[in-house]
């Protein structure tokens, strides 16, 4: 007799009304990785909130996911549980893998830099018995491109999605002529390699790409001299590649001649902005505020995803083995609400999540991408960073 046809007949006095016993839910455990004395979460870097920099530990956006899953997981018959993993050094991975395995973990978030996340990607399918690692917080394409796993999904956008995203902004505004300012670091080169294919893709020409240096050396001081720098007439708009920051902050309303700012400050593309006020943004920003004390910022998001991902597949396939979720999630029909507008899923030939890329300045979001006229054959979702035609990613599932 069904618990509810028992409570009826109590109801009428025929017997007691009994609830049968709960069955245990399965639990789940999702391994959140980070390092100790990571560069990019310490305190006076965090607080200075550089635009597409993580200001807080991933841990809270996939606590928060986890919280949000709750429902519909307890209706599949699963808790998904989130646990803490900050590894005193690199070589500590080994252990700590050893650790997740004697807790059946299979779905790891890695809140690291490159070394260590390409070192956690190639250790965890065989430490684990099989791995889902997404990567929350690394824009490198290299990562969906010659480095990319078969069990490696990215919920932080690419940086070619970054680029693509703001030059279909420029090219939709009729801004054509970029002067680039890049600097020294490797991660500055990225950033420009990335917005020059961008910038060819939409038409939109370099009139000049300059070299800055912050630097205390007189001899090179006009290396970061914005009106200086910017002194060329020819261009119609300053994009800025710096990987840090810190020069990039400096140069809105402080160049030569009146001219928007691009790239690494004033207007840029993000993947997620506390100012997004539609499909649900406001209370997905509100519920982050409550549970980590600060605005939920791109880095956030990506985590939340990561963690929304993992419930969407667990409740499609409560008795999947890792690697049909995989293949369930790369390519596959499973899909999830990002609070950005269209469902999201992931591309099969390089694993990362499509999803819709915000323009953005300190104080709101004045554009989405793809933007409105931007066509694709199968998905507009990928005009932004690599298509399946050229991608280099060979780890197909």
């Amino acid at each position: 007799m069904t618990r509810w046809r028992a409570c009826g007949l109590a109801l009428l006095g025929v017997l007691g009304c009994v609830s049968p016993p709960a069955t245990a839910a399965t639990k789940v455990t999702i391994a959140v990785v980070s390092l100790d004395g990571d560069s990019r979460h310490l305190a006076r870097r965090m607080e200075r909130a550089y635009p597409g920099h993580p200001t807080g530990r991933a841990v809270d956006g996939v606590r928060l996911a986890a919280d949000d899953s709750a429902f519909e997981l307890d209706a599949a018959g699963l808790v998904l549980e989130v646990k803490d993993v900050v590894l005193p050094s690199a070589a500590a991975l080994p252990k700590a893998l050893a650790e997740l395995k004697a807790l059946k973990v299979q779905h790891v978030v890695a809140d690291l830099q490159l070394a260590e996340l390409q070192q956690l990607v190639q250790a965890a399918p065989a430490a684990l018995g099989g791995a889902v690692v997404f990567n929350t917080g690394l824009d490198d394409d290299r990562l969906r491109a010659q480095q990319c796993a078969a069990h490696l999904l990215h919920t932080y956008p690419s940086r070619a999605m970054f680029s693509d995203a703001l030059a279909q902004y420029l090219a939709a505004r009729n801004w054509r002529k970029a002067l680039v300012l890049q600097g020294p670091l490797p991660g500055d080169d990225l950033q420009a390699e990335a917005f020059n294919r961008s910038a060819k893709r939409y038409g939109i020409k370099v009139t000049q790409q300059r070299p800055f240096k912050l630097t205390g050396d007189p001899r090179e001081r006009d290396l970061g001299n914005t009106r200086l720098l910017t002194g060329e007439r020819e261009h119609e708009l300053v994009a800025v590649m710096d990987s840090e920051g810190e020069f990039a902050r400096t140069v809105p309303y402080a160049t030569q001649w009146p001219r928007p700012v691009v790239g690494a400050s004033g207007l840029v593309a993000a993947a997620w902005h506390p100012q997004w006020e539609r499909n649900g943004g406001p209370q997905l920003s509100r519920r982050f505020f409550k549970l980590a004390k600060r605005p939920m910022q791109g880095h956030d998001w990506a985590a939340w995803a990561a963690g929304r991902a993992v419930a969407a597949v667990l409740v499609a396939g409560p008795k999947a083995t890792v690697a049909q979720q995989l293949k369930a999630l790369r390519g596959g029909p499973v899909f999830i609400d990002g609070f950005k507008g269209p469902r999201l899923s992931f591309r099969a030939w390089d694993g990362q999540l499509r999803q819709p890329l915000f323009l953005s300045h300190v104080d709101g979001v004045v554009g989405t991408a793809p933007l409105e006229g931007v066509l694709h054959p199968k998905a507009v979702l990928d005009t932004l960073g690599m298509d399946q035609q050229e991608s280099a990613c060979k780890a197909l599932l």
